[in-house]
């Protein structure tokens, strides 16, 4: 892959599927140019076009990633990750698993606790905690939406396989940004990678002033 192409992906990772001239745009080339890098991305299986229907004139192509494209975004440790959990699961049941994801979240909040707990204002704390969730490979960024309301998306999941083979880790997650963001706020999923959404989005409200 070229780095320009490389970018490409990255960029329809991170904000979803774009016509040719916005890519252009992000990638600060022609749209001739990016149209090159696109239509190779096609050859080689990892883009696909789809045409939607504009208000004026023909309809827009608008790029988006394959399910082959997932290769340049893999899970960390795929097959040794499902083995320990089927292995865990095998020795002890699912009582032993859940109490591993326990441990697990213990763990993950506390580290969290520990890099929120100068932050007082809610919106400075999504931040921080997309920052560190960023740095483990989530691609993850944090939005204002509202006075009160914050998104929390991540665009990527680098543990999704042992996710499948186990929901107790995404019901982990949820619960450990509740309890890290503060009892002033509240958390919401509401798009979820395995329920075959694009990347996963979370709601954050406060009822502060």
């Amino acid at each position: 892959m070229s780095e320009t192409r490389d970018h490409i992906l990255h960029l329809l990772k991170s904000t979803g599927p774009q016509e040719t001239g916005k890519i252009a745009s992000m990638l600060k080339m022609s749209v001739v140019g990016a149209r090159q890098h696109l239509n190779q991305l096609v050859g080689e299986g990892l883009l696909a076009a789809d045409d939607v229907a504009g208000q004026v004139g023909r309809p827009r192509k608008v790029w988006r990633l394959t399910d082959e494209a997932r290769s340049k975004f893999p899970d960390r440790h795929e097959a040794l990750t499902v083995e320990m959990i089927e292995s865990i699961r095998a020795l002890f049941g699912d009582a032993g698993l859940d109490q591993m994801i326990r441990l697990r979240e213990e763990k993950v909040r506390g580290r969290y606790a520990q890099d929120l707990a100068t932050l007082s204002a809610p919106g400075a704390r999504v931040k921080r905690l997309a920052k560190l969730r960023d740095q483990e490979g989530y691609m993850a960024v944090a939005e204002r939406t509202g006075k009160n309301e914050w998104l929390l998306l991540e665009n990527h999941c680098p543990i999704c396989v042992a996710a499948a083979h186990c929901q107790g880790f995404c019901r982990s997650e949820l619960q450990t940004f509740q309890q890290v963001l503060g009892p002033d706020v509240s958390v919401e999923r509401e798009e979820h990678i395995l329920r075959g959404a694009r990347r996963c989005a979370y709601r954050v409200r406060t009822n502060q002033t």
